[in-house]
């Protein structure tokens, strides 16, 4: 079994990131590895394909500071040290491995949803994230489909 040493945690910060947080949390224990977690809010402009006539900057200045809210909960709640908490805006799978690459993990951990409704594009990301690496990724199942 590989020895990994730098972690990378991707959440969507619903309460099933809670358990992706444990498979990785384990890992990371079991490694003495360092353990990052990264949260990445599509532009709104990508998610609706930049047809919303509208000035959107303030609502997505809320999303923002409300995911950013979050994700400093979601650290301190998991035991992650000060700054291993990363907050970026773009394409959740491009941007996952930008990070990883940037810190050098040697493992990313993501969540994989059943097929259906919102959890069709949260699939997407976890598929994304999978063929796109250049580590290792596990992906954790979660939603009522899992079996735990």
């Amino acid at each position: 079994m590989p020895q990994y040493q730098r972690i990378l945690l991707a959440v969507d910060l619903t309460d099933e990131s809670a358990r992706v947080a444990q498979r990785a949390k384990a890992l990371a224990a079991s490694n003495s590895a360092e353990l990052h977690a990264v949260h990445v809010i599509e532009p709104l402009s990508l998610a609706y394909g930049g047809d919303i006539p509208m000035d959107i900057s303030s609502v997505q200045d809320q999303i923002h500071e409300q995911a950013k809210r979050h994700l400093g909960e979601f650290t301190k709640q998991n035991g992650l040290l000060e700054g291993h908490g990363h907050l970026i805006f773009g394409r959740p799978d491009s941007e996952i491995h930008r990070l990883a690459d940037d810190l050098g993990a040697d493992l990313i951990v993501v969540g994989s949803h059943g097929r259906h409704g919102l959890a069709l594009l949260l699939g997407s990301t976890a598929n994304g994230v999978l063929h796109g690496a250049t580590c290792d990724v596990l992906a954790v199942r979660v939603g009522e489909t899992s079996s735990t």
